[in-house]
């Protein structure tokens, strides 16, 4: 069933998307290719000698506004294809190629000419393709093959048998495709490391020659606060004095031109710091500039009704984090999803702390299997043993679909990319590893991986159900039964598990990483007939007085007792389930978001 967004009832599918896509690493240079390319659908490799007719870039081949409307199965071959003018002047040394992302593996072609390839469905990457281009007309051909959920890579939510909680398969370009010129000598790659502690910034820039000198200047309010020059490839220690700390309350970002001989940057950054530690009550918090402070959010999935994964505008992109805040949250989980650089950038402008999941893979998991594991995953590691409380060992890879090894190595790398992308983002506060085991394997490794890479960062290891001991916090997923933290008779916190039975001694901050999925069907705005919802209600009035009891009842009373965190499921409604707050096309919120937001702004931890 068809239902679009307003954003996507104004789609200009030639001029789609046309915003500078990289906000922390912005360059005049910029050349669009988002639009309308040809496509077609085969079974080879070989260049079609006709196409099927057009597609509008970036939006998926299954999604609406793609024009299209064809799911690409495993053994196809969806091809693209474009002419495009390269306006007199743009050419300096190099020019780089873009992609935001492509799912899943892809070759390009540029005039005839191979320019490369890149494998990984939600990772940006470029292409060096200087000498491929000329000015005046060019010719670009991108190959894609995506096996969706019958291969290992990871592919999210998505599958060829979708429904329930698992949604429409989603191919190929899905991000902007654009081109850019540099000199020859030109900032590869940024990294931005804040220092509240010791009033700081730490940058360290990347480039092709080293060692080579530059210059970082930093502005905050449009006032020059610090210059100083950097060696290419080391830290440079930038003080910054009485610094103006991000927080959602107050999101400062300070600006910075990065200048390496002829190459200009603008970026920005923010002073924060996240951490773990205790409240003057002694309870475990999670910790934002050295304050105990309760990220209280939403789940937050990043799917469109017309789109797919990818939104109709820039416009729209924000409305979810605008959103999101004026309901009086703070933070968004992004779930099983790595979104455009845009989508951060605006969590950083606006305010709203942002967890991050690592995209899951695997073998085949949403269905009934065998017992003991396998090729497919084990029915009872993802429906059974999680709600009685019995926790696997995620070194049995065959109880979580994980036994191919080249899919674990894919993981890293993946994983690896994804922090590298996101790495400067000041509102991200937290990475998420693996979620309700879907594809988890060796979390604790993985941990120890990820606080190598950026040890600035929380990490949830195991959100929801196969925890595996120790680290930074306790995450649970409760939807079947209340949540409760007590103090047992020697005072210290426990939470619930089987109600009656099972409880549990908390020695670290518990997160509530997913709660609630309440339900409401809003007619005329619904993708199927068939829904999916934890607890179903008959009307809006019903659903707030729901939300209300829950969030009071257990939520504000377990925060009291040491709950660190709460994410509520969820932001929309996605496909056929219907528990978000506003409905997939987002023309209908369902709650009263000034009753949500009164209760909202009592979950604060008291100093």
């Amino acid at each position: 069933m068809k239902i679009m967004t307003e954003w996507g009832e104004k789609l200009d599918r030639n001029h789609p998307l046309q915003e500078y896509p990289r906000p922390q690493m912005e360059r005049s240079s910029y050349l669009n290719l988002n639009g309308v390319w040809n496509y077609a659908i085969t079974k080879t490799m070989d260049t079609p000698s006709a196409y099927d007719g057009e597609i509008v870039v970036p939006f998926a081949p299954e999604c609406v506004l793609s024009g299209v409307e064809k799911v690409v199965m495993p053994d196809d071959v969806l091809h693209y294809e474009k002419t495009f003018e390269i306006p007199e002047g743009f050419i300096k040394d190099r020019v780089l190629l873009n992609f935001g992302a492509v799912d899943y593996k892809c070759e390009v072609y540029i005039n005839g000419t191979f320019c490369g390839d890149h494998v990984g469905g939600y990772n940006p990457f470029s292409m060096d393709v200087t000498g491929k281009v000329t000015e005046g007309e060019n010719r670009i051909i991108v190959k894609v093959t995506d096996p969706t959920d019958l291969g290992p890579q990871a592919r999210g939510k998505q599958s060829l048998k979708h429904g329930g909680i698992w949604y429409t398969p989603s191919s190929g370009i899905w991000q902007t495709v654009w081109m850019e010129s540099v000199p020859e000598n030109y900032v590869q790659k940024i990294h931005f490391t804040p220092d509240v502690d010791n009033s700081e910034i730490v940058v360290k820039i990347i480039a092709p020659k080293q060692p080579k000198n530059g210059l970082i200047t930093v502005k905050f309010a449009d006032k020059v606060v610090a210059e100083q020059t950097y060696v290419v490839g080391q830290d440079t220690h930038i003080a910054i004095s009485d610094a103006k700390l991000w927080s959602p309350e107050e999101p400062n970002l300070y600006d910075v031109v990065i200048t390496l001989d002829d190459d200009e940057i603008k970026s920005y950054f923010g002073m924060r710091k996240f951490s773990v530690g205790k409240d003057k009550n002694g309870y475990d918090r999670l910790m934002l500039n050295n304050k105990p402070y309760f990220h209280n959010g939403l789940l937050d999935q990043g799917y469109w009704s017309d789109g797919m994964y990818t939104p109709a505008s820039d416009e729209a992109l924000a409305y979810d984090v605008k959103l999101a805040k004026e309901m009086g949250f703070n933070m968004l989980r992004k779930h099983i999803k790595v979104e455009p650089l845009r989508w951060y950038y605006h969590c950083d402008k606006l305010g709203v702390l942002v967890w991050q999941d690592m995209i899951n893979g695997g073998g085949v998991y949403n269905g009934v299997t065998k017992l003991l594991g396998g090729g497919k995953y084990n029915f009872f590691t993802i429906g059974v043993w999680p709600f009685i409380h019995v926790r696997l060992d995620d070194k049995k890879y065959g109880r979580f679909s994980r036994k191919d090894k080249a899919g674990r190595d894919e993981y890293y790398k993946d994983l690896e990319e994804m922090v590298d992308a996101l790495y400067n983002v000041p509102s991200l506060a937290l990475w998420t590893i693996f979620n309700e085991g879907w594809g988890q394997f060796d979390s604790l490794k993985v941990y120890d991986f990820i606080k190598k890479l950026d040890p600035t960062r929380t990490v949830d290891p195991a959100s929801g159900w196969h925890d595996q001991g120790g680290k930074d916090l306790l995450s649970i997923h409760r939807y079947w039964y209340p949540f409760r933290i007590k103090r047992n008779k020697k005072g210290q916190a426990v939470v619930n598990w089987v109600p009656g039975h099972v409880t549990e001694k908390l020695s670290r901050p518990v997160v509530l990483s997913e709660y609630g999925g309440y339900s409401y069907q809003e007619k005329g705005h619904v993708f199927s007939d068939k829904i999916f919802g934890y607890k179903v209600y008959g009307n809006k009035e019903d659903l707030n007085g729901g939300l209300k009891k829950l969030f009071e009842g257990e939520v504000e009373a377990a925060m009291k007792n040491g709950l660190a965190a709460a994410v509520y499921t969820q932001l929309t409604d996605v496909e056929s389930e219907i528990n978000g707050l506003v409905t997939y096309d987002r023309k209908v919120v369902k709650i009263d978001r000034n009753m949500l937001k009164t209760i909202n702004d009592r979950l604060v931890i008291e100093e």
